[in-house]
C-alpha cells in the first residue's frame, strides 16, 4: 500500500521505478510530481508524447485522498484507467456508457475511500449522483486535475459548456469537509498559448499556481502543407502517400462522422485494411478498432479528433490531414501523435487550392462551422435577455433547452459569475466582450498557419508563447524551410 510517509525524493523515485519500469523522470516530471505533492496549484504545459499522466498518477497513488481526474473523452479515460488497472493500482472511471451495475460498484467504491483516482467528465463530475458522493464529509479529496485543459477554452463543435463551472468545485467541495482539507489544482495540456494559459488559470481560480512549459518542437517530426486541386486530387494525392508507406503505422484525420465513414469506406475498396473511428462509435466497436490498430492488424485509421488522446502508440509514422482543423491547438494535438518513439516522422496537410473553384469542401466546411458558430452567439445573446439575473442551472436549463450554452458565454463574456457550480448570478454591467469575438482569432491562426511561408515550426513556437526560442532560426524540418519534404517514407 503507498502510503503519504513515501514521498522523499529517492522514495518517489523509487515506487516510480517500481510501477512504470523507467530509470528516472523526464525533465519537468520530477518537478511536477513534488509540487503536486505538496498539494500546490499548478499549470503543465508539455508536448504531446511529454508524459504528462504519469505527472499526476503518481502523487495521486502516494496520498491517502482521492484525485479526480476530469478528462473530456471517454477513450482517454478508459485506456488510463485500464493500464492502471493492469498495474493493479485504485483507479476507476465514470461516465454515461457504463452498466448501471459498474456504476453502481464504482460509485461504493468511491465512498468507502477505496479509490486513488477517479477519472470522469465534466458532465459526469458535476450529476448529481456524483457530486452528493463527492460531498460527503468523510471523503478526502486531495486534488482535481483537468486534463486535455485546452478543451476550456475550445470553441465551435467541440463547446462544452461544464467547462466553465469547474471553478467553482474546490470551494463547494471543501464547505462539506473537515476543517484544514486541501484541495489542489492541476491543469494539463499540450496546446495552450498565452491567452489559453491566462483562460485557464482564472476559469480554474488557480491559487498561485507553479507553472511548467516545455515548447512543442519536435525535431523530428517534419511538417508540409500541400494544395490539392479537385476533390479527386485530393484522394489520390492521400492514396500515393500510403502506397508509399505500405508498411509504417498512421492516422488520416478528418472532421465529420460522415466523412470518416465515406473515407474509410473508399479506402477499403481500394485495398486497405482501416476503419472509421467517431464519436458515435459503440464502446466496443472503439475499444476493437483501437485494438487491431495498436496491434498492427490494420495500418493506419480514418479519424475525427474523437481519436488519438492517450493512445499510446509510439511507432505512429506519419499523419495526414485529409481535412484541415477549425484549431491551431487540433492540428499540434493530432500531428503530435506521430513519431512518439523519437525517430522522424511525417505529418501532412492536404487544403484546397485558394481560390476555391474548384475544390470548394475546405472553403464550405469553414463557412459551415462559422454559421453553426455564429447561430450558437445568435441564440445566447436573444436567450439572455429571458434569463433570471441568479438561479439554479438545473431550472434553466429544463425551461431553455441551450441555457448552459447561454450561462457558459456570458462567463466567458465577463459578465457571470459562478456562486458554486450549480448556482449562477449575472451582472450585465461588467466590461465584456462581444460573444462573436470570442473565437475569431483562434480560427484566423488556423488559415494563417496553412499559408504563411515562414517557418512552420517557427510559427507554431510564436503562436504558443515561445517566440524567443524559434526567433531567426530555419528548423530544416518543415516544406518551407526545406524546399520540400521527402516523397519516400522515412526509414
Amino acid at each position: 500500500m503507498l502510503t503519504p510517509e513515501t514521498q522523499s525524493s529517492s522514495d518517489v523515485r523509487n515506487i516510480f521505478r517500481k510501477i512504470w519500469g523507467y530509470d528516472d523522470f523526464r525533465s519537468p516530471q520530477g518537478e511536477i510530481v513534488q509540487t503536486l505533492l505538496q498539494q500546490q496549484d499548478a499549470l503543465i504545459v508539455l508536448p504531446t508524447g511529454g508524459g504528462k499522466s504519469i505527472c499526476f498518477q503518481l502523487p495521486a497513488l502516494l496520498q491517502t485522498g482521492l484525485t479526480l481526474v476530469v478528462s473530456p473523452l471517454v477513450a482517454l479515460m478508459e485506456n488510463q484507467v485500464r493500464e492502471l488497472r493492469d498495474r493493479n493500482l485504485p483507479a476507476a472511471l465514470l461516465h454515461s456508457e457504463l452498466p448501471a451495475i459498474q456504476r453502481k460498484q464504482t460509485l461504493q467504491a468511491l465512498d468507502r475511500n477505496q479509490l486513488r483516482l477517479l477519472y470522469l467528465s465534466p458532465e459526469t463530475l458535476l450529476s448529481e449522483a456524483v457530486w452528493s458522493v463527492l460531498s460527503k464529509p468523510h471523503l478526502p479529496i486531495t486534488g482535481m486535475i483537468l486534463d486535455e485543459a485546452h478543451c476550456l477554452v475550445q470553441w465551435g463543435e467541440t463547446f462544452r459548456p461544464a467547462y466553465r463551472r469547474l471553478g467553482a468545485v474546490r470551494s463547494a467541495l471543501l464547505k462539506s469537509k473537515p476543517a484544514g482539507a486541501k484541495m489542489a489544482i492541476a491543469a494539463f495540456t499540450a496546446t495552450a498559448d498565452p491567452h489559453a494559459q491566462k483562460t485557464i488559470e482564472s476559469v480554474l481560480q488557480l491559487q498561485q499556481p507553479q507553472v511548467f512549459r516545455i515548447n512543442p518542437y519536435r525535431s523530428n517530426l517534419h511538417l508540409q502543407v500541400q494544395i490539392v486541386w479537385t476533390p479527386r486530387g485530393r484522394r489520390q494525392r492521400l492514396l500515393k502517400f500510403i502506397q508509399a508507406r505500405s508498411k509504417q503505422s498512421g492516422l488520416v484525420y478528418v472532421r465529420t462522422r460522415k466523412d470518416s465513414e465515406e473515407l474509410a469506406k473508399w479506402l477499403s475498396e481500394q485495398g486497405y485494411a482501416t476503419g472509421a473511428y467517431h464519436a458515435g462509435l459503440s464502446p466496443t466497436e472503439r475499444r476493437t478498432l483501437e485494438a487491431d490498430w495498436l496491434n498492427d492488424k490494420v495500418q493506419f485509421v480514418v479519424c475525427t479528433s474523437a481519436f488519438g488522446m492517450g493512445i499510446n502508440k509510439p511507432d505512429v509514422r506519419w499523419v495526414i490531414h485529409f481535412q484541415v482543423p477549425t484549431l491551431l491547438s487540433e492540428y499540434v494535438q493530432e500531428v503530435g501523435r506521430a513519431g512518439r518513439d523519437g525517430k522522424p516522422a511525417h505529418a501532412l496537410t492536404l487544403v484546397s487550392e485558394p481560390t476555391g473553384w474548384l475544390d470548394p469542401a475546405d472553403k464550405q466546411r469553414r463557412e459551415f462551422f462559422a454559421n453553426q458558430q455564429r447561430s450558437l452567439y445568435q441564440k445566447a445573446e436573444q436567450l439572455v435577455k429571458k434569463l433570471p439575473i441568479r438561479g439554479e442551472i438545473s431550472a434553466v436549463t429544463r425551461k431553455f433547452p441551450d441555457g448552459a450554452i447561454a450561462l457558459s458565454l456570458l462567463h466567458c463574456a465577463g459578465q457571470l459569475i459562478w456562486q458554486d457550480p450549480f448556482h449562477y448570478s449575472i451582472n450585465p454591467s461588467s466590461a465584456s466582450q462581444s460573444f462573436a469575438q470570442l473565437n475569431t482569432s483562434a480560427t484566423q491562426q488556423m488559415t494563417q498557419y496553412l499559408t504563411t511561408r515562414r517557418c512552420r515550426w517557427q510559427f507554431l513556437l510564436e503562436a504558443f508563447g515561445f517566440a524567443g526560442e524559434g526567433k531567426s532560426w530555419r528548423c530544416r524540418h518543415c516544406d518551407n524551410c526545406a524546399g520540400f519534404l521527402p516523397s519516400k517514407p522515412f526509414k
